[in-house]
Formats: structure tokens, C-alpha cells, sequence
């Protein structure tokens, strides 16, 4: 059932009056769609000023009912659309439930608008006891080392042109979560006299900076002249024409590709070119052979080029010449190592991946250049049809994935999040959108919310928004799914339910092997069992339509069906499929 926004009654003609008004109107200006948050009294002010100032809408408020559920809803709206939508956090306690999922934005390099409060920093304005244990000193520095950039004004004009600061830089490359925080205080002051509007259209971010023309011909002299050039996507942009400029910078180099299933779809699958399809998590042999076997690597944004390199020549100098496309380096920090292993570059490019690949298709596709042809590295490629598995009480992954491309039929899907080991013959992506890839922060429990976020992004296109969730991370995030459905954001829901944390549990394999202790007591402390978690009844519980624990393969695909006609009229779906 699609549910309506929250309408306020009697709104109509109210005058800007208070501080937290003109915030709201400059919220509105900065063209925030929404504002997800779990309530809280220290952002009273602003939330009356959403609801009775500007009438519930632009920006339109998302009740979570947990705050790392409304930033991770943030970040899978980012996903999608490369744009911030806002999140409202209450005083401390409400930005400590938070850190993981900003952790999160902030490895996968989204942007996100954070509204955060504090009790009043004036003590003579704070009620006994509460005020004083929700007001911080420095708020901010609970999530400063990975957020890009924090502010905690302390007037009217301050905290407006905060707001623009905030929206700017989180979508200047590279774009990130900002973290603004206001007093409870300030928020709730009459306004003494008319307030002066900033005009947003000036405040904007800076264009991303053209590679100079010198670096851009050095770099299309190298790959122009390899013997095996090797292009690795990494993080770069959903917009389809950016996805055709590098299958056009590929064919017109004859380059293989390799992508990665840490971050979204970047090449098409099924393309001659693209080599071992898109690789897991650690890169597997084939794809290092690959690696090994080029003259000539053109990373954009790969995720992690030195320790991809270092994998590739463990124990010599990398033989291939590297041009790297990043502009990542500007908001690398001390705190968190996310910056990874520093690579060896022969030509570094300060600028934005997909401004590079079009730079470099101006010259590569001018006369003269050499016409390289697309054979020339069009090696036998795998057989992306994903194998029928037989029926049977047992389900894996290759049945899982067998189920899904026989339920969906002609649909076009999004998939939001897939399991670690999803079969690679399985990653058949043809759109930048067909699958969004995975939390930058490695964490559990972000799922829920960035399903709900993407899902949201998604609603009303013609696609149909899929998260594959593992039992553990729906756990800890189940209570996003809520928010789906107050607000009609149809999406399916697959959980691979393993009962257990299986990668620990395989840590705990490797650990007992390498001590020449015992293996069989690697499950304990590891298996969500004794009793096993009904998850369908809390998918219920929160709203959705729900159906499982499915345990053999031959129910999977008509329940996947059923899934697929709800969505279809609206509704929220989980299907809870036990895994071997």
C-alpha cells in the first residue's frame, strides 16, 4: 500500500518568525529532497519549522526509527543519484547511534547532508540535568575524522552560510558526508528583523578540474602504443553516458577491463572485453594473471590500486606502467586507513575519472591515432549463462541466483547489495544502475537502510530495487524496513540466511588450523541457531509482506515470483532463503 507524505494542517501564509525558519527555507534552497531522522527534542526547533514553516515537503521528512538507519538511507539514495539528501541527528547520543553508517558514507565517498544538535551551549539556558548530558564541547569531533568537513555556528547568518558550505563541499570531488550542528538555542530565537537570504545558485560546487592537455597526451600515448592494455573502473559515475565513454575508450584501445564487486557496475559484463567478469571482493587468480599480463594500466578510481598491484607482483617490481585517474587524495586524513596501500604511478592524474576517459577519447579517436581494433584483446570470455542446478533440499548461491533470473523475466532490476560469494556468471550488468555495489565501510548492519534509500531513488522509475542481505546484517538494521513502508518504497528483500556469521566463523577455521587446535568449535559464538531468528515475522513485524524460511531450492523460484507481482502493486516483499 503507498502510503502519503504527512500533510500539516493550517500552514498555509505562515510568516518566517524564528531562527530554526529561515534554516528550514535555506534547506529548501539548497534543493534537499528529504530529511530522514529518529526524533529528538534538540532539534525541536527545526523540525517545527519543516513541518508547520515550509508544510512537510521540499525537504520532505523520513521518520527512521534508529539514526544509523537514516544516514545509511542517505547513502543508498547517493548511490543512485549522486546527489545528498538530508539526515537530522539528536544532540550526542544521536551522532554516537550514527558513526558507523557515516563511516560507511564516508568510505564510499557519497555526500550527505548531516543536521546535528546540541543542547543549548549557554548553561543558563539548559533545563536541569537533560540539556546538560545532550550538550557536548565539540560535538563535531565525534565524527571529524571522516567526515569532510564540520561547523557548529553560533548565529542566524553563520548557520545559513553553513549550510551552503555544507552542501558545496559534500558535492565537490570527492564527495563525502558534512556534519553541521546546531544550538538547541539558536534554533528557537525570534527573529529580530528581516532576515537577508543567501541566493544558493551562487554557492555552488566547483566544476570538476580538466586534466591539462600535456598529461592527457602523455597518457594517450602509453595506451595508444601498449600491447595489452588494461583499463580498471573503480569509483566512477552512474550516468549512462559516462558508462558508454569507457566501452568506447575500451573498444577504441582494444583494452581489457576488470571491475570489482566493491563498488557499483562500471563496464557491461558481457563484453568481449571485459576479462573474468566482475570479480569478488580479493580478486581471484585469473583476474591477477590478467593484471600481470598488461603493459599498460589505466586505474580509474580503482578501490585499492596498491594493494591491487602488490597482489599481482608480490615479490618484484610491478613491470606494467600505471596511470592513475583519482582525485581522491584531497580528503585523505590520518585517523582511518581507507586510503589503503600508497601504489606505484608512472603518471598520476589529479582529476575526475570520466572527464579523463572523455579527454582521452578527443585524442585517441582523432586521425592518426592509431586504429586499434577490439579483437586484438578479445580473448575467450567465460559463459555468463548461469547453470541450471538441480533441485534439491539444499540452497547455495549458483541456485539462488538461478531462482532469481528465472522469477524476474523481463524486469529490469537494480541490485542493491549481493553476497560475497554471488557466482560471477551471475553479474550480468548492461546499466550503471543494475547494481550498486557495496557499503564503503565494510560494516554490518548498514543493508536495511541503504536498500531503503536506493529503493527510494529508484521509486517510480522502471526498475525494481533487489537487496540480497545476509541474517546478520538484516538483524541489526531491520527496523529500516519500517520506513519503506510508511512510505511506499516498494522493494524486495532476499536474505541469504547462513544462521551464522560465516565469515568470522571461517576466520575462526583459519585461526584453529594455523594453532593445530580443534576446527569443530568454530561455530561457537558465531551461530544465530537454538533458537534460528524467525525473520520473516520481524520483516512483518515492520510491515512488510513476507514468506520463509524457504529450505529447498524447488520453492524458491514461485516464491520469488509471488515477490515480484507485490512489488509490482506497491508493496514491500522478503523472502527468507535458508542457505547451505
Amino acid at each position: 500500500m503507498i502510503m502519503k507524505p504527512e500533510e500539516p494542517k493550517d500552514t498555509e501564509n505562515i510568516p518566517m518568525r524564528w531562527a530554526s525558519d529561515a534554516i528550514a527555507a535555506q534547506l529548501r534552497d539548497l534543493d534537499i529532497p528529504f530529511m530522514a531522522l529518529n526524533p529528538g527534542a534538540s532539534f525541536r526547533g527545526l523540525l517545527d519549522s519543516l513541518v508547520n514553516y515550509l508544510g512537510n515537503k521540499d525537504p520532505q521528512i523520513l521518520l527512521t526509527l534508529h539514526e544509523e538507519s537514516a544516514v545509511a538511507i542517505a547513502t543508498g539514495y547517493a548511490k543512485v543519484t549522486e546527489k545528498p539528501m538530508g539526515v537530522v541527528l539528536h544532540s550526542n547520543v544521536g551522532l554516537m547511534h550514527a558513526t558507523m553508517t557515516i563511516f560507511n558514507a564516508w568510505c564510499g565517498r557519497v555526500p550527505i547532508i548531516i543536521i546535528g544538535a546540541t543542547g543549548p551551549v549557554d548553561s543558563a539556558e539548559r533545563r536541569p540535568w537533560i540539556d546538560w548530558i545532550h550538550t557536548a564541547q565539540d560535538q563535531g569531533a565525534l565524527v571529524r575524522d571522516y567526515t569532510k568537513w564540520d561547523d557548529q555556528p553560533a548565529s542566524v547568518s553563520a548557520a545559513l552560510e553553513s549550510l551552503l558550505r555544507a552542501k558545496q563541499l559534500s558535492c565537490t570531488e570527492p564527495p563525502g558526508p558534512v556534519y553541521v550542528c546546531l544550538d538547541a538555542a539558536l534554533q528557537e530565537q525570534e527573529l529580530k528583523g528581516k532576515v537577508s537570504m543567501p541566493d544558493s545558485s551562487r554557492f555552488k560546487p566547483a566544476p570538476p578540474q580538466d586534466p591539462s592537455p600535456e598529461v592527457v597526451r602523455r597518457a594517450a600515448e602509453l595506451l595508444s602504443s601498449a600491447k595489452s592494455p588494461l583499463i580498471l573502473p573503480g569509483r566512477v559515475s552512474r550516468k549512462q553516458e559516462h558508462w558508454d565513454m569507457r566501452v568506447k575508450l575500451a573498444e577504441a584501445l582494444g583494452a581489457g577491463v576488470l571491475t570489482d564487486i566493491k563498488v557499483g557496475a562500471a563496464f557491461p559484463s558481457k563484453h568481449p572485453l571485459h576479462k573474468a567478469g566482475p570479480c569478488p571482493v580479493f580478486l581471484p587468480e585469473r583476474a591477477l594473471k590478467i593484471i600481470r599480463e598488461s603493459d599498460v594500466i589505466l586505474s580509474l578510481d580503482w578501490v585499492d590500486l596498491g594493494g591491487t598491484l602488490k597482489r599481482a607482483w608480490p615479490d618484484e617490481t610491478v613491470s606494467a606502467k600505471v596511470i592513475h585517474c583519482s582525485v581522491d587524495c584531497y580528503i585523505h586524513k590520518g585517523w582511518s586507513k581507507d586510503y589503503q596501500t600508497l601504489p606505484p604511478v608512472d603518471l598520476p592524474i589529479l582529476s575526475q575519472p570520466d572527464i579523463v576517459v572523455s579527454r582521452l577519447l578527443d585524442i585517441i579517436e582523432a586521425p592518426g591515432r592509431g586504429d586499434r581494433k577490439m579483437e586484438k584483446n578479445n580473448d575467450k570470455v567465460e559463459d555468463f549463462q548461469i547453470p541450471h542446478q538441480s533441485d534439491g533440499p539444499s540452497i547455495g548461491t549458483h541456485e539462488m541466483a538461478h531462482a532469481l533470473n528465472q522469477a524476474k523475466g523481463e524486469r529490469k532490476l537494480s541490485l542493491i547489495r549481493l553476497p560475497r560469494r554471488w557466482p560471477n556468471e551471475a553479474c550480468d550488468f548492461q546499466e550503471p544502475l543494475d547494481y550498486l555495489g557495496y557499503d564503503g565501510g565494510g560494516a554490518v548492519g548498514s543493508g536495511p537502510g541503504i536498500a531503503v534509500g536506493a529503493a527510494l531513488a529508484l521509486r517510480g522509475s522502471d526498475r525494481v530495487p533487489v537487496a540480497i542481505l545476509g541474517d546478520g546484517d538484516f538483524l541489526m538494521g531491520v527496523t529500516a524496513l519500517w520506513t519503506a513502508v510508511r512510505y511506499g518504497i516498494p522493494l524486495l528483500i532476499i536474505i541469504a540466511n547462513n544462521r551464522s556469521f560465516g565469515n568470522t566463523m571461517a576466520h575462526q577455521e583459519r585461526v584453529a588450523k594455523e594453532r593445530h587446535r580443534p576446527v569443530e568449535n568454530k561455530w561457537i559464538g558465531n551461530i544465530i541457531d537454538g533458537p534460528p531468528v524467525d525473520l520473516s515475522a520481524m520483516a512483518r513485524a515492520q510491515g512488510f509482506e513476507a514468506e520463509g524460511p524457504i529450505e529447498n531450492s524447488a520453492d524458491l523460484a514461485p516464491a520469488l515470483t509471488r515477490a515480484f507481482g507485490a512489488i509490482e502493486k506497491g508493496s514491500c516483499y522478503l523472502v527468507d532463503v535458508v542457505m547451505k
